[in-house]
């Protein structure tokens, strides 16, 4: 009988050796050769881009969030970063998923450095994702933490997994979009929003 502390409990992470040795065995499942020169220091390369690729884990982003501004001459108003380059990776067959995030807020007496929204972006991106749950991921993170009078996040990104296999069809991007607050009972700001993130 399965218990909650059982369901819950994460795996032990495997040893940076361990994980050497599971691309080895990829490399030979592949049908090539882990022991000819040109693959020699492929698993140790492979770690070490898993370890930038999936840096998100050890990140928390309440912590990046938690430092606020109240003097802002009481700026009320919309606040957006657009454009933010999003890396991130397919949990379903681990390829990249790129692409441009859209975050906006409306702070509620207080406001967050600019960059931070950025950095949050990064901390859900890093990590094994869909693009649905990162979306959200993003948008109630900056609710949660920031207490804003509203929050909207769009993600505009091209699967590998969808452009480089399966389908092959490589224009193609997927968006998705989580409103919170004012931007989902307030069509006007939700336009103001999309109007300004589209030009």
């Amino acid at each position: 009988m399965t218990n909650e502390k059982t369901i819950n409990k994460k795996p032990m992470k495997p040893t940076r050796e361990e994980a050497m040795d599971a691309v080895r065995i990829m490399l030979a499942w592949a049908g090539d050769d882990p022991t000819r020169e040109g693959l020699l220091e492929t698993p140790k390369r492979v770690v070490k881009a898993y370890e930038e690729f999936f840096s998100g884990y050890n990140k928390d982003p309440d912590e990046i969030l938690n430092k606020t501004f109240e003097e802002v001459a009481g700026y009320d108003e919309m606040i957006i970063i657009k454009d933010i380059q999003l890396e991130s990776t397919c949990e379903h067959h681990m390829a990249p998923i790129l692409g441009k995030a859209h975050v906006a807020y409306i702070p509620n007496k207080r406001v967050v450095g600019i960059s931070k929204l950025a950095r949050i972006v990064d901390v859900y991106g890093k990590r094994l994702q869909t693009q649905e749950t990162m979306t959200a991921q993003i948008a109630d993170s900056i609710q949660r933490v920031l207490d804003p009078k509203g929050v909207a996040v769009v993600i505009d990104a091209a699967h590998q997994c969808m452009t480089t296999r399966g389908v092959h069809k490589e224009n193609s991007t997927t968006i998705t979009s989580r409103m919170i607050g004012v931007f989902r009972s307030d069509y006007r700001t939700r336009s103001e929003f999309m109007n300004l993130i589209n030009n």
